[in-house]
């Protein structure tokens, strides 16, 4: 019985659209409600029977359920070296975290990136959260679908990226220009968000071919990483994104 459990309904709902779910286990007092309908679909498409069984077991594999866990088999993180041959798109979006360490603020930058059609997500090894099951759990299953990169080097693997065709494009408070006043370069994309007060490290942002910083006209200093993320996602990047304009049926840029 290897890997790891992961509870809640959406959780459980994408690691067997993933394809990692390995067991799905669920409440005897759980009710049927449309959530659960669509997760008993999805088990049955991925040809996975689950278990029904009494709630304290539940309860002893992991502390809020919601009526549903999974047994799951977490991804194995891509290489730094793998990263100068990955078959990206022409249009491909990468997200480049610096420095965030909190598990559930990775989780909700997995859930932006994913959302906003991420092809990879870039962590550093070292003081950085990993994947765990808080993690994807706070990701609400994003985690499971987007392939993540953990490297040892940040500036050594952006230098790869760039090599691969990449524009690095770092977010930094101190740039004299914002999100407002660059369009985003057009083919593949490397957005780069450092740790919420820290920032990126100094070779980080060295190392990025634009800097630009999100406006803040309110009181507070900053956002987390995964909000000015999902900030920088929805009015920067994608308004520019070709393909976007495809599924909207607009014309391609």
């Amino acid at each position: 019985m290897s890997g790891v459990h992961v509870g809640g309904r959406r959780t459980v709902l994408e690691a067997v659209r993933s394809g990692r779910a390995r067991e799905v286990l669920i409440s005897s007092a759980s009710r049927r409600t449309p959530g659960m309908h669509d997760l008993l679909e999805a088990c049955a498409r991925a040809g996975l029977e689950p278990n029904t069984i009494p709630a304290r077991e539940l309860d002893a594999l992991v502390a809020d359920h919601r009526g549903v866990v999974a047994r799951i088999e977490i991804p194995g993180p891509v290489g730094e070296r793998e990263l100068s041959a990955w078959p990206f798109g022409e249009d491909d979006l990468v997200v480049v975290l610096d420095g965030v360490e909190d598990p559930q603020n990775l989780g909700a930058v997995a859930r932006s990136a994913e959302a906003a059609g991420a092809a990879m997500l870039v962590t550093r090894t070292r003081r950085a959260a990993d994947v765990t099951p808080a993690a994807i759990r706070a990701s609400a299953g994003a985690l499971l679908h987007l392939p993540h990169a953990r490297v040892a080097n940040l500036p050594r693997a952006l230098e790869r990226l760039q090599g691969a065709g990449f524009t690095v494009v770092g977010l930094d408070e101190r740039a004299e220009r914002t999100v407002f006043e660059e369009v985003a370069p057009e083919g593949r994309l490397a957005i780069v968000v450092g740790a919420e007060g820290r920032g990126m490290a100094r070779l980080t942002r060295e190392a990025c071919d634009l800097l630009l910083a999100l406006p803040m006209r309110g009181r507070v200093g900053s956002l987390n990483a995964s909000a000015a993320l999902a900030a920088v996602l929805y009015a920067y990047v994608l308004p520019s994104r070709r393909d976007v304009r495809r599924r909207l049926g607009g014309p391609p840029a």
